[in-house]
């Protein structure tokens, strides 16, 4: 039976990225999934079925609100309208959690679709921290900063990226979203260990973990490339890795992205239920 008491923290279990073609079953039989994510963005309008079975689905389950927009690590400043959107649904939905990426999306007036990197300097510290103090201010509640997948370094950068997350959150007071994927997609194209990148992790600070499925390419040079696509299954070393980091961090919330090709329930229900097996294996 579906436990109808709304809750606002996260539980230590598997939650799914909400995608509306799965409503009915989601409704009818969760199966191990105990908490939803969505992307702001998706939901700033003023009312229509979106909004309708979302207001349904939270009555039922925690709720995750993802940014995709706000170009946290942009140059110019956050756009005022996107905060006042996000601010209201915020004030509506009144979700568990509120995460964004490390990453730039815009220049001048122009948007870009995609997730670009930064350079870890002290002066991009600065702005990504005044950042996220404005916005925290803005929709009035903790944000989680997500560690991006990268497919270069930057020569300038002076910081490690755990110490430049680490320091983030210190000025911020922030929490931090570790998507593991992420972490595997980043140590195989930049050729670094996943398990000490995970080792060097402010796991404290860590309110959810994010696991998604990437594709698999060469580099001009014959070496692999990996793309965080979000669009299949997860691989194989991603749940050992997530098998590592638990280890160290205990359990948290664990999401199963799957934003490209969505598969039918069924599939999506079993990466769940992976995940959750893998949250058995540690102590609370």
């Amino acid at each position: 039976m579906l436990d109808r008491t709304p809750a606002n923290t996260l539980p230590h279990a598997p939650g799914v990225g909400y995608k509306p073609q799965h409503y009915n079953a989601i409704m009818a039989d969760p199966g191990p999934v105990r908490w939803l994510e969505v992307h702001a963005e998706n939901y700033m309008g003023a009312g229509g079925r979106p909004i309708a079975q979302l207001r349904h689905l939270a009555e039922r389950f925690p709720v995750s609100v993802h940014g995709v927009g706000l170009s946290i690590g942009g140059e110019g400043r956050l756009d005022p309208d996107h905060l006042a959107r996000l601010r209201h649904l915020c004030d509506w939905l009144q979700p568990a959690s509120f995460s964004e990426h490390l990453a730039w999306s815009t220049h001048d007036s122009a948007f870009l679709n995609d997730l670009l990197p930064l350079p870890y300097t002290d002066a991009t510290l600065t702005r990504v921290a005044d950042h996220i103090d404005e916005l925290q201010e803005a929709i009035a509640r903790r944000m989680l900063l997500e560690n991006p997948s990268s497919y270069l370094a930057f020569a300038e950068s002076t910081l490690e990226e755990t110490d430049f997350l680490a320091e983030i959150s210190r000025r911020t007071g922030c929490g931090l979203l570790l998507d593991v994927n992420n972490v595997f997609v980043s140590a195989t194209n930049l050729g670094f260990s996943p398990q000490g990148y995970i080792d060097a992790f402010p796991l404290d600070r860590v309110g959810e973990i994010h696991l998604a499925g990437h594709d698999t390419d060469e580099d001009d040079h014959g070496r692999p490339l990996l793309i965080d696509s979000h669009g299949r299954e997860v691989d194989e070393p991603v749940w050992a890795l997530l098998d590592y980091t638990l280890t160290r961090s205990g359990p948290r919330a664990t999401l199963i992205e799957w934003d490209n090709d969505v598969p039918d329930w069924p599939a999506l229900a079993a990466e769940a239920t992976r995940a959750a097996t893998a949250l058995t294996k540690v102590p609370a």
